[in-house]
């Protein structure tokens, strides 16, 4: 199957590409390259799996790129939930009208099938843990959270508009290697530059689910492998969580360091739109026949490990 990755270069959208490559897939991908890197593609661009075309979606000339492609996975988006509140531009620029562009593309070429990746932010501060696929109502309380949210509702109205087919996955905090976004690398930063103190935005106890991206990239396949609906919606974490103190703990321990100071923000909330308490039900997939082999905590000792090396 030719398969378009939108944001391959990046954190989870290489990951992809390499499991892609590996299912013998040909693979296109389209990445500005302003927050994804060549060197994560490297390998596959000497062996001529790859095609890169350093292209943002919110400009022309990529577009050519979906005619005589089956599958678009679509993953380039600005993930920064932080800066949202800040510059919201970005995330509706980047995300929605980025979205839309990429559905135009398909309607005009031949793709007919798109992964999507969504987040767990759709859900807000859900009352229900672990909250399922069909919680309501959806309240984001970030911008992000209400980008990607507006963007399921343009592929779900496209599939059944034009007679396309989607597979949207509401993710939990996917890390391990080339991640350089999240707390991992935030407190591998911070302690690099002063071994001795820690700063911790909000009161350390917010809880939250985390998996490994190699597990996550391997639901997405998998899901889009089983499930047959024109519209289908899947939650991907694993079935627990662990506090960022723990997170904190875990951080100081594999880089050697025992008498690190922790000096906390305070509040609840890390930062505006930050959700402090995080789990996903995984019913839906589990039901395919896909489970995640490790839990929070192990995902995250390992993914620290990696981003370490």
């Amino acid at each position: 199957m030719v398969c378009v990755v939108t944001g391959g270069a990046g954190f989870i959208g290489s990951h992809l590409v390499d499991a892609l490559v590996a299912q013998g897939d040909p693979v296109i991908v389209i990445d500005s390259l302003s927050a994804g890197s060549r060197d994560h593609l490297a390998g596959h661009l000497e062996a001529g799996d790859v095609n890169l075309l350093p292209y943002d979606l919110l400009g022309d000339g990529w577009q050519q790129a979906l005619e005589g492609a089956e599958r678009v996975c679509h993953l380039a988006a600005d993930p920064d939930v932080r800066m949202s509140s800040v510059s919201p531009e970005s995330q509706i620029r980047n995300n929605i009208i980025a979205t839309f562009r990429v559905l135009e593309a398909m309607r005009n070429g031949s793709a007919r099938e798109i992964l999507f990746t969504s987040t767990s932010t759709v859900y807000g501060d859900a009352m229900i843990l672990p909250t399922p696929e069909d919680y309501t109502p959806l309240e984001p309380i970030s911008v992000y959270g209400a980008s990607k949210l507006a963007c399921e509702a343009l592929i779900a109205s496209y599939c059944h508009t034009y007679g396309m087919k989607a597979w949207v996955y509401r993710f939990a905090n996917i890390i391990g290697s080339r991640s350089g976004h999240g707390v991992i690398p935030d407190f591998i930063g911070k302690l690099r530059k002063n071994p001795r103190e820690l700063e911790i935005l909000g009161d350390g106890a917010q809880s939250k689910s985390y998996l490994l991206v190699d597990e996550c990239v391997d639901a997405m396949l998998f899901a889009a492998e089983h499930a047959k609906d024109s519209y289908n919606v899947f939650n991907i974490g694993s079935e627990d969580w662990v506090n960022v103190t723990t997170i904190a703990q875990i951080v100081c321990g594999e880089l050697g360091l025992r008498s690190v100071t922790y000096r906390y923000t305070g509040g609840s909330r890390g930062w505006i739109g930050d959700v402090p308490k995080m789990q996903l039900a995984i019913d839906r997939i589990k039901a395919l026949g896909w489970s995640p082999k490790r839990g929070s905590r192990e995902s995250v000792q390992e993914a620290v490990r990696a981003m370490i090396r």
